[in-house]
């Protein structure tokens, strides 16, 4: 999925495991943007000899830059534009590094029509190693009436 593929899903259109991915290359370039737009410029981001000292080795990306690709899946695709963040947690287990590819999938596993909201199931991997995992709950909007 390209971040311009956008769909928005109402909550009619939702079903438990209903499920979306997106794949993003991380490159130094993000991870200095997004130290610019957060404010985070911790060295281990942004320095090369800086992270070699740590049990790293080498820089990361920021975790938040990590679960920020969930927010691009919940707002893109499922269920797309119109969802509102009610509550995230998240649960950091593993490094992302420039040049890692990560694959950020976000599954519906629970619908709740009160309030139309849904309870959904968030990863992120690299390869094959789980590096974030979590779980949110989205306001979704309704059908819009037909006049």
């Amino acid at each position: 999925m390209a971040l311009s593929d956008v769909q928005t899903l109402y909550f009619e259109d939702l079903s438990v495991g209903l499920r979306e991915t997106y794949a993003k290359l991380v490159t130094s370039e993000d991870i200095v943007a997004f130290a610019e737009i957060s404010g985070d410029r911790n060295p281990i981001h942004l320095s090369d000899e800086f992270a070699a000292k740590t049990p790293f080795g080498s820089r990361i990306a920021h975790g938040i830059f990590t679960a920020s690709l969930i927010s691009a899946v919940i707002g893109t695709r499922l269920p797309g534009p119109g969802a509102i963040y009610i509550s995230q947690n998240l649960r950091f287990l593993a490094p992302v590094r420039i040049g890692d590819t990560v694959e950020t999938s976000v599954e519906i596993v629970e619908l709740i029509d009160r309030g139309r909201r849904a309870k959904l199931r968030c990863a992120c991997k690299v390869g094959d190693v789980l590096v974030l995992e979590g779980e949110a709950e989205v306001k979704v909007p309704p059908r819009p009436s037909v006049a």
